[in-house]
């Protein structure tokens, strides 16, 4: 399928921050065309997030060249008839409306679902939100930071103990695999309408994907479980799955789940092969509760010699690790690469991050840079059969940019 799979799918990208034009995003990547509904003037205010304190500085707009790539920016002003009326022609046409507008705000500009269902009885309506649809904190408003690391217990959980002061997310940490489980329910939608004709109402929310990703502890907490005490690296019960810095002051995980099989391989690649025998650590309960000993060993082991020194002595011996990543890795790391999760802008040298899903058979298309604020909008509104005066008239009244 040379141009995606989803060649010929039109899709309305009506939202901001993040998950949810993320979302369009992935569509994007598959063949859709997403036109990007943005406000004349400003443009989304997405656009400008670099510029907020404490962002890298670049000359690119880093943020908008990932959420916006692959699409048509059609610059309209919902708070005019006129450009209401745009958009229900548009959603006329369309398959698959994306906004996060919350409810009062979709209501006040007439964009409810029950106001554009009747215009296109087989669109697909995707609203994403903060905290869900209904109840008392529907129009609050919300982000990945607040809603779903925040409310879910993430932020408290990934302390190392409870004296610690708990961890700020990233930008778009929980926007990103939201936007994954919100392309998943949009996808639904469209399996449910090949099915049925019809279209419907999909949604999802920053809290509910927060608390999924939280799900065993927190599915545990539900269970009515008994908590044990949480405990600071150094404290670990378990020293091989622990995490350990090395010489040249980079960090690796360790993951041994098949603690009693892979015991002996680890000691050997660490060079300690003479804790294979050592009656402290002989059985996984004797490892276990001497836990505080071995790491303090594996601290001394771990800093003698530097990260890539201790890959080459782990790899390919069937142990389970990971190194902890840094930024400075990422534009040369060749898994990446050669795995497309890495690939370059269309016509350019400059890699961007591919969305996380590959279909056997199916080319994704090549990732286009992100539009101009209303850089589309004559284009857009001709393909809906406005005529040269009607689209003046549209830019002259202000609704169209």
């Amino acid at each position: 399928m040379a141009g995606g799979i989803f060649e010929g799918l039109k899709v309305l990208d009506c939202a901001s921050f993040i998950a949810a034009p993320a979302a369009a995003t992935v569509l994007s990547d598959f063949g859709a065309d997403v036109i990007k509904i943005e406000p004349p003037g400003t443009g989304d205010p997405y656009r400008v997030l670099p510029k907020l304190p404490g962002y890298p500085i670049s000359p690119h707009n880093f943020a908008w060249l990932l959420e916006g790539r692959n699409k048509r920016s059609l610059a309209l002003d919902l708070s005019k008839p006129e450009g209401r009326e745009v958009l229900y022609r548009l959603a006329a046409e369309a398959d698959v409306f994306i906004t996060n507008f919350p409810p009062g705000v979709r209501k006040r500009l007439g964009i409810t679902y029950e106001e554009i269902r009747p215009k296109n009885p087989r669109l697909i309506y995707a609203s994403f939100t903060g905290y869900g649809e209904k109840g008392a904190e529907a129009d609050k408003p919300g982000f990945d930071s607040n809603a779903y690391w925040a409310r879910s217990g993430l932020m408290d959980l990934v302390r190392a103990d409870e004296n610690t002061t708990p961890a700020r997310s990233i930008p778009g940490m929980g926007d990103h695999p939201c936007a994954m489980a919100f392309y998943g329910a949009i996808v639904t939608a469209l399996y449910k309408r090949e099915r049925t004709g019809e279209g419907s109402h999909v949604s999802s929310n920053l809290m509910a994907n927060g608390l999924w990703a939280a799900g065993v502890l927190a599915q545990a907490k539900l269970c009515g479980a008994q908590f044990q005490e949480r405990r600071p690296r150094e404290r670990a019960l378990n020293a091989v799955t622990n995490h350990y810095r090395c010489k040249d002051g980079r960090w690796l995980i360790l993951s041994l789940l098949n603690e009693e099989r892979q015991w002996p391989t680890l000691a050997r690649c660490l060079g300690r092969e003479d804790l294979i025998n050592d009656p402290r650590f002989a059985t996984k309960p004797d490892r276990h509760a001497r836990s505080l000993e071995l790491i303090a060993i594996f601290d001394q082991v771990f800093a003698t010699r530097d990260l890539a020194e201790w890959r080459a002595a782990l790899d390919g011996n069937g142990l389970v690790f990971g190194v902890v990543g840094i930024l400075d890795d990422i534009p040369n790391d060749k898994q990446m690469i050669e795995n497309e999760v890495l690939l370059p802008f269309e016509n350019d040298t400059m890699l961007t991050i591919n969305s996380p899903i590959w279909v056997d058979g199916s080319e994704k298309v090549k990732p286009k840079r992100p539009p101009d604020i209303g850089e589309h909008s004559e284009e857009v509104l001709r393909e809906a059969g406005y005529d040269e005066a009607a689209i003046r008239s549209l830019k002259t009244s202000g609704a169209v940019g």
